[in-house]
């Protein structure tokens, strides 16, 4: 018999250089799978991708807080009290409704036999491959 799986939710990471025009270009993805206790980030990091896929952005800002999202989803001590929460909690942290550069979208459900592929497969369908199309102009 094979198992169902495990229920996950998950979120895009979007970045909003002008909160009050509301036109974002997605920049990574947070999944939780809370009975497999798993929590993960995946985001875009590169420099030059950012400065293409969103030009007129703070981008000493937007890498701060991607990579401050990414040490809030790893537990990393080092981000504050925030990153010791226990792993549902820094889910909802990092998935609150914030009007600022960096926002995220609605939460996504789902089951999964595997959180780390499916977070994979979230990123390839979410980010990667639009952002490719964007930076590509195709």
């Amino acid at each position: 018999m094979t198992s169902p799986g495990v229920a996950y939710s998950f979120a895009v990471l979007r970045a909003v250089p002008h909160p009050f025009l509301g036109a974002f270009v997605n920049l990574g993805v947070v999944l939780h799978a809370r009975t497999a206790e798993f929590l993960d980030v995946r985001l875009v990091r590169d420099e030059a991708t950012l400065r293409r896929a969103v030009p007129d952005v703070d981008l000493p800002l937007l890498l701060r807080y991607l990579e401050s999202c990414a040490a809030v989803a790893h537990g990393d001590a080092a981000a504050g009290p925030i990153a010791l929460l226990p792993p549902s909690e820094r889910f909802h942290w990092l998935t609150a409704p914030r009007s600022d550069v960096l926002q995220c979208s609605p939460v996504h459900t789902g089951i999964t036999a595997d959180p780390a592929a499916t977070l994979a497969r979230l990123y390839d369908e979410e980010v990667r491959l639009p952002l490719d199309r964007t930076i590509r102009g195709s």
